[in-house]
């Protein structure tokens, strides 16, 4: 399972204390954003939450018509497929860490259709050690609560993501589709299938 977006740097303190004063240090004004350092230390004792979303299409009567797949290459030049995913932050919403990594991912005229409370169709666990479960993240031990999400919008993925594919629900189960999953996440493409009554 790859975090591919760091927390952001804090952005720095406005406020001016007087015209032509200096500025004041820039300080940390989210309590949920993580330095690289503290980050690490949590991975290495707390399991880390994450949400995780299968964008689709669908037809006037709300049928599923296609998946959506993120290609993106990793710090290794590999070409690997994977799904939105992120951590929530502190003080965050599940609805809206879902909102921000679908727009963080796949661009801000996605237009997702997210309901006001949004209920996950499985509960994946990633251990760094491979076996444990059919989710493997060799840096962390990470709950993810995963969506399907429909999108109405122009899909342009950002980060690191270079496309997103659209398959047919046939294509996107299929074993060559799952084997270029990431960190099991073909698994979770089949059981976001079956939920939705489209694996054959």
């Amino acid at each position: 399972m790859a975090v591919r977006t760091p927390d952001p740097d804090p952005e720095p303190d406005d406020g001016i204390e007087g015209f032509g004063a200096a500025q004041p240090p820039a300080r940390d004004t989210n309590p949920g954003w993580l330095s690289e350092f503290e980050l690490e230390e949590a991975r290495r004792h707390l399991p880390m939450l994450y949400v995780e979303a299968i964008p689709v299409r669908t037809d006037g009567s709300g049928q599923v018509t296609e998946i959506g797949i993120l290609l993106r290459s990793t710090p290794m030049g590999e070409m690997t497929r994977t799904i939105v995913s992120g951590r929530v932050r502190f003080g965050e919403t599940i609805r809206d860490a879902l909102f921000r990594h679908v727009e963080n991912d796949l661009g801000p005229m996605a237009f997702p259709l997210l309901p006001p409370q949004p209920l996950p169709f499985t509960v994946a666990e990633y251990f760094p050690i491979p076996g444990v479960s059919a989710y493997h993240d060799d840096r962390q031990h990470a709950v993810s609560l995963a969506f399907v999400v429909p999108v109405t919008g122009t899909c342009e993925p950002r980060q690191d993501a270079l496309e997103v594919t659209w398959f047919s629900a046939e294509a996107a189960g299929s074993d060559a589709v799952a084997a270029e999953m990431e960190g099991g996440r073909g698994t979770l493409i089949r059981l976001a299938l079956a939920n939705l009554g489209l694996l054959r």
